[in-house]
């Protein structure tokens, strides 16, 4: 007896026996699950039921990566800055998609997941990287489980360990050279390089700055805004400049102005809406202040090495001048006082050796 679309037949006892499809083994042949009622409408609600729950699961269990990491974009487009956009655009058009894209989400493994760490390693990756490209896919599977219902056991996937690299800070010697020659060759580019080396101001942060920023009667700088130059998220490939918020909410900060520095800020004072670094209402680009600082650095004689260095250097500066850890925290924009400790703060064998002498006197 059949009704629709609805298979229901009358058994010898009585009942009637309604069967629906719940999903294919793997030589394609159809699995089908059995109920029963007694009434042909009982049976048949139950069908109807069961074919939308089996309905649900079968779109869950083979709806691809490609498929929620689209629905997902969506999702999360309204509530991350466009660099950020970018960015999880990039890991997963350049790494993940072409890996896993046509892979049902469900069918993804711990095992699955850490052969691919494996092999992007020995692709030559850095770890972070690694880890960073696993932490945007696990957001999005999160996504998916949460939207479509299925579960995947994730906890085995093993992130590859960073190993923590000391970046030595600039040496005294060529942080003394680097000043005189900026001092004596002073321009809007030399007053940056100033600036980040006794603010530690990030790049994009020092690109990013207005003359409306500067409170000169109270001395006082305040960050508001950064400059990167990010993948277009249009699919074009191409790249364009972003004018944004800094990169957290700690990043939004208000630092002292040096004394020393304060001259340079009057000498070079403009209208209250101009970028500080090109005197006009378009700001110098962070790649652009990167190749003028590596001319600088050949022509002061000093190793070449990134403009980032110079925050470093300032944080590295700061500890070893007994700054408390928790304003060079502050000074720095980050959220922890850890992650200035971490990332920053290596005094160096020199150092320790003045401190532990000067406690050695006492004795």
């Amino acid at each position: 007896m059949e009704k629709a679309s609805v298979n229901i037949t009358l058994r010898k006892d009585g009942r009637y026996m309604g069967k629906f499809c719940i999903g294919y083994d793997d030589n394609g042949k159809a699995l089908y699950q059995y109920v029963y009622g007694r009434t042909y409408n009982e049976a048949e609600s139950k069908v109807v039921i069961g074919q939308q729950v089996a309905s649900h699961f079968l779109s869950s269990r083979y709806i691809t990566v490609s498929k929620v990491y689209a629905e997902w974009l969506n999702a999360v487009v309204n509530r991350v800055k466009e660099s950020t956009l970018a960015n999880y655009k990039a890991k997963f058009e350049k790494h993940i998609l072409p890996v896993f894209g046509d892979i049902p989400c469900a069918d993804l493994s711990a095992g699955r997941i850490n052969e691919y760490i494996n092999q992007k390693l020995a692709d030559g990756l850095s770890a972070s990287y690694v880890r960073d490209i696993i932490t945007v896919f696990k957001a999005m599977l999160s996504y998916a489980q949460d939207e479509y219902g299925f579960k995947l056991s994730l906890k085995n996937v093993t992130l590859p360990k960073i190993e923590k690299k000391q970046i030595a800070r600039i040496s005294d010697t060529e942080q003394k050279r680097l000043i005189d020659y900026l001092k004596a060759n002073m321009s809007l580019t030399a007053f940056g390089i100033l600036l980040s080396l006794c603010m530690g101001l990030r790049i994009g942060e020092l690109c990013g700055l207005k003359w409306k920023d500067v409170d000169f009667q109270h001395k006082i700088l305040h960050i508001r805004r950064t400059v990167q130059r990010i993948t277009s998220t249009n699919g074009n490939r191409k790249t364009k400049i972003v004018i944004s918020v800094p990169k957290s909410a700690t990043s939004f900060r208000d630092i002292a102005i040096p004394d020393a520095l304060m001259e340079y800020f009057r000498m070079f004072r403009d209208k209250a809406d101009l970028y500080i670094l090109s005197c006009s209402d378009k700001p110098v680009e962070p790649r652009t202040m990167q190749y003028r600082y590596r001319k600088i650095l050949k022509a002061a004689e000093i190793e070449n090495h990134n403009f980032h260095k110079l925050r470093h250097t300032f944080a590295t500066n700061c500890a070893e001048h007994g700054f408390d850890v928790k304003t060079l925290s502050a000074v720095l924009g980050h959220s922890s006082v850890n992650l200035t400790l971490n990332r920053y703060v290596h005094p160096d064998v020199v150092y320790q050796r003045r401190m532990i002498n000067s406690v050695c006197k006492r004795l």
